[in-house]
């Protein structure tokens, strides 16, 4: 898809060319904004399966199947068997980790180092573990491969967690704790394994020392100050430039749990019934899980914040809702006949709104029938205030299939309890899963630049040109793979990376373009349909040759394409 699931893969890939493994480039531009990490494994995917959309995509993949298997064990080890495997089917079938693993973010990645980084937290405190300090070497390499991730925040959510629950339970000041955490060997392993690239990326990218807490256009202060002060304290502080982010209301923030926990969300009430007191094994990974997640949503409550930052609690929350499963008190009966109506008037509305689009005219692709809310674009899941009814008739075949998926949730949840009734709704998920995925492959044209890149590749060779920033029409450069020129670009991710010394000059105004487009050379030019108007005022609606259109974007290019030659059949 367009915006940061194609940057990400044409990162790699850059690197992977390059050669240059510690900075990311977009177009030839430094991009400075995250670790090197997630990259160098979307990388190595591709030498292995080949430079493929689907191949970018395995490194996601294998870290939510970790993510599960870690959950589901530190649930086995910590309640027994029965609660960790429901632990690992509440975070293998919630809506948010489906929906934040549809892009390429490392965030399910870094989910799994926070797991693990916490089992093996209380694991090396365990006064019956018989190996702490491996444990504790464990602890310490998941906060070293974190900051290869996300940078600060995969130390601040562990540490900042497992200080709370040293703190609750008296332990904080423990000499015997911290022999068994190894700090001093541990902090030698974080920095083994995440120091490197970080001083590499500083050599590379001077200048290195920068003290201000300014943060404005044409300005570049090297990768150092952008990386950590930029990138780190002053997005906390809702300060950083540019400003192409926006956050969520935080009563929104925390109710959105519901969703993201769906179904399982419905069990939250019986998580109140548990027992927190550190007596046990149990009791003490609940403790945890509770510090664990309630110092995430604590830090972003007071934070810029975006729907999927606070994947790194879904595992505390799963361990949470599994334990309680595991009881099967009143509680917990009360959830399942609460899911099956919610699931029962979910089937209602997704047959009814079939119903109602049954026969309305699909034409072309779906962006025809959606509206645009371009102030929402900066939220992660803004583009779903897009969809009207109208739009649904192209999702006809989707529908159907949630509406049996929920239908299949009503029922097993009404007729069954405990075990059967999880299964079932584990099942439901399944199956609406499918139905997503089916509608994301409506929405492609809409979310993606392939058709137009697919066009691209098949026209004669030119100079591609895109307009505005990068982001938007992303995807044309990983398809067509090729760099090119930006129109009016010099904004938001990019701008940054463009006042850099060795930034090479791909940036280009109106003026600029206008002098191009008059001239010999073959350039084609990506935009968004409601830009034709602007353009035409600059050359004139006779020199913007329409290639294709998808999507509500176009393809144009300068001079007609060439008239294929007719077929020639021989004669008799």
């Amino acid at each position: 898809m367009d915006d940061v699931d194609s940057v990400q893969a044409q990162i790699a890939r850059n690197m992977l060319v390059s050669g240059d493994w510690v900075t990311a480039r977009l177009d030839g531009v430094p991009y400075l904004e995250k670790p090197a990490l997630i990259y160098w494994t979307i990388a190595l995917s591709y030498k292995i399966f080949g430079v493929h959309d689907w191949s970018a995509r395995i490194p996601i993949a294998l870290s939510a199947l970790a993510l599960c298997w870690v959950t589901a064990a530190f649930g086995i080890w910590a309640f027994g068997k029965r609660a960790g495997f429901y632990a690992g089917l509440c975070i293998s079938t919630c809506v948010g980790l489906f929906l934040f693993t549809r892009v390429l973010i490392p965030d399910v990645t870094l989910t799994f180092t926070t797991a693990l980084a916490m089992w093996s937290f209380l694991r090396a405190i365990d006064d019956e573990e018989p190996q702490p300090r491996l444990w504790a070497f464990l602890f310490a390499a998941s906060l070293g491969a974190g900051l290869l991730l996300k940078s600060l925040i995969a130390i601040v959510f562990p540490v900042g967690a497992a200080i709370v629950y040293l703190l609750l339970t008296r332990q904080l000041f423990s000499w015997k704790i911290w022999k068994r955490l190894h700090p001093v060997s541990g902090t030698l392993v974080i920095l083994l394994i995440a120091a490197p690239w970080h001083i590499v990326a500083m050599l590379r990218n001077p200048p290195y020392f920068v003290f201000t807490l300014h943060s404005g256009p044409n300005s570049y202060h090297g990768f150092l100050w952008f990386f950590f002060i930029n990138e780190q304290l002053l997005r906390f502080l809702n300060l950083r430039y540019p400003r192409d982010y926006n956050t969520v209301p935080r009563l929104y923030f925390w109710l959105f749990h519901l969703i993201w926990l769906f179904p399982w969300s419905v069990y939250f009430p019986a998580i109140a019934k548990l027992s927190f007191k550190p007596i046990d094994r149990a009791g003490r990974a609940r403790l945890l899980s509770l510090c664990w997640l309630g110092f995430v949503l604590i830090f972003f409550t007071f934070s810029t914040t975006q729907e999927y930052y606070s994947m790194p609690c879904y595992p505390a929350f799963a361990l949470l809702i599994g334990s309680a499963m595991a009881t099967e008190n009143v509680w917990v009966r009360r959830g399942t006949r609460t899911l099956a109506v919610i699931a029962a008037c979910a089937a209602i509305a997704a047959f009814a709104i079939y119903w109602n689009v049954r026969n309305l005219p699909a034409p072309g692709d779906i962006s025809s029938a959606l509206s645009r809310n371009p102030k929402s674009y900066s939220l992660s899941l803004g583009h779903m205030l897009d969809l009207t009814l109208p739009s649904f008739a192209y999702l006809r075949i989707p529908l159907l299939l949630a509406a049996i998926a929920f239908f299949v949730g009503a029922l097993g949840n009404l007729r069954s309890t405990g075990l059967r009734a999880f299964l079932a709704s584990a099942l439901m998920m399944v199956l609406f899963f499918h139905a997503a995925r089916a509608a994301m492959v409506v929405f492609d044209p809409y979310l993606s630049s392939r058709p137009l890149a697919e066009v691209l590749l098949k026209s004669p060779d030119g100079t591609l040109i895109s307009e505005r920033h990068y982001y938007p029409t992303s995807s044309i450069f990983f398809y067509s793979n090729r760099t090119g020129l930006l129109l009016n670009g010099r904004v938001q991710n990019l701008e940054y990376g463009s006042n850099a010394p060795d930034a090479p000059d791909v940036f280009i105004d109106d003026t600029k373009f206008t002098t191009l487009w008059m001239t010999q050379p073959r350039f084609y030019l990506v935009c968004a349909q409601t830009s034709l108007p602007h353009l035409q005022t600059l050359v004139g609606p006779a020199n913007l040759n329409i290639v294709s259109q998808s999507g509500g974007k176009l393809l144009l290019t300068n001079h007609p394409l060439p008239t294929p030659a007719p077929a020639q059949t021989e004669g008799l």
